[in-house]
């Protein structure tokens, strides 16, 4: 994409992912992998392809590990910053902290979502033509359920945002946020003036955000964020590895030097680099990461295996 003035990249990749749990003991969610490839990679390859020479990965939790998958960005083409954030305070808490270190309109994710989109450049061009100040990236939403537990966006007429609501008890909206955006600079005079919230103990962006329509800025919606996930369970990494199965149209992926059972046994499931499984097994519904040696015959069905741990995820729903 070709525009006269440049933009970063920004992506806050230092939660702990708790709620992730086994997987977070030892892999930042960023991590993750989807067809074998960490998400964050992903996410980079979104902002290398229109065009962004440098990115901004805001660090905390194993941020060893993202510096060691992720390196210095050459692989893009790109300049990779990493910045190590001591405390996790909400997203506008870390943007705040990287005031001094951007000096231009910028696009930001947050690490842990997986989407896909047709164009990404349709997101940036409002900020970077002058048209708008924000544009918030968002999805049309059936499921009203799914809107609470995100933030909604309510549009004027013209499709201005007129307000946003995060995690809304009651939603009146299908348009839902999905955890990317487009800012220009004026993000930072709102972020100093946002509270920090009583339920949650953070400083969050939908108040920033609201800051900064109530002061008149121009804030758009770009809504064609398709199969948008955040990866909060260990259910999201299957369901999101699935979908990208879905939008390439294959049944299955299967990694290299990979031992065991004939592809015709291996349904709607995710094997990773150097495994080795029993030929006898089937595999259904279930991701298998990179390096694991299984001797045990049993099928999986539904399953996430690491070289250490192996989870049913039909057991972690009946214990939620």
């Amino acid at each position: 994409m070709s525009t006269d003035r440049e933009i970063l990249g920004v992506i806050l990749a230092a939660g702990k992912g708790s709620r992730m749990y086994p997987f977070n003991e030892r892999l930042p969610k960023p991590l993750l992998p989807i067809l074998n490839r960490p998400l964050l990679s992903i996410q980079i390859d979104h902002m290398a392809r229109i065009g962004i020479r440098k990115v901004i990965i805001v660090i905390g939790y194993y941020g060893f590990e993202i510096v060691r998958e992720i390196g210095d960005g050459k692989e893009w083409g790109i300049e990779i910053e990493y910045v190590d954030q001591e405390e996790t305070l909400g997203i506008a808490h870390a943007l705040g902290y990287l005031e001094s270190r951007i000096d231009k309109p910028f696009l930001l994710f947050l690490g842990d979502i997986f989407f896909h989109t047709q164009d990404m450049s349709k997101m940036v061009k409002p900020v970077l033509e002058g048209r708008a100040n924000a544009v918030l990236g968002a999805t049309h939403e059936a499921d009203l359920s799914a809107v609470r537990r995100n933030f909604a966006i309510i549009q004027g007429p013209r499709g201005r945002v007129e307000r946003v609501i995060e995690k809304p008890r009651y939603a009146r909206t299908t348009i839902k946020g999905c955890g990317l955006y487009v800012f220009d600079l004026n993000i930072f005079d709102a972020v100093r003036r946002t509270p920090r919230t009583a339920g949650r103990d953070e400083y969050e962006i939908t108040d920033s955000i609201q800051l900064m329509i109530d002061d008149g800025f121009q804030l758009e919606v770009m809504d064609d964020i398709k199969d948008d996930i955040n990866l909060t369970y260990p259910e999201d990494l299957l369901l999101a590895n699935q979908l990208e199965l879905d939008h390439r149209g294959i049944p299955r992926w299967i990694g290299k030097e990979f031992n065991g059972p004939p592809e015709d046994q291996i349904k709607r499931s995710v094997v990773g680099d150097r495994v080795r499984v029993p030929p006898s097994i089937h595999i259904q519904d279930t991701i298998i990461f990179s390096g694991v040696e299984l001797d045990d015959s049993r099928n999986l069905n539904r399953m996430i295996v690491t070289p250490d741990q192996h989870l049913s995820l039909d057991a972690v729903a009946s214990r939620s």
